[in-house]
């Protein structure tokens, strides 16, 4: 999976989120929801950390742009 400059940068700050969660999340999101500016954000249960990440996307479809937790997702 590719990254942008971007998410490697602002990775450096959460080094509490795992790359496999990130997979995870892309791989079987609880729910997905594409931007006007293309990008997919894809949000999934981490039950190791009781919370949800939301992870962003380019519209390619692969490229990691964001990561975070989003204390404010329910499902």
């Amino acid at each position: 999976m590719k990254t942008t400059p971007y998410f490697e940068r602002r990775i450096l700050d959460r080094p509490d989120i795992r790359w496999e969660w990130v997979e995870r999340v892309i791989r079987r999101p609880v729910r997905r929801h594409r931007q006007r500016d293309g990008r997919i954000r894809c949000w999934g249960y981490i039950e190791e950390r009781d919370m949800y990440l939301r992870v962003v996307i380019l519209e390619d479809g692969e490229t990691v742009h964001n990561a975070f937790f989003d204390r404010d997702f329910s499902e």
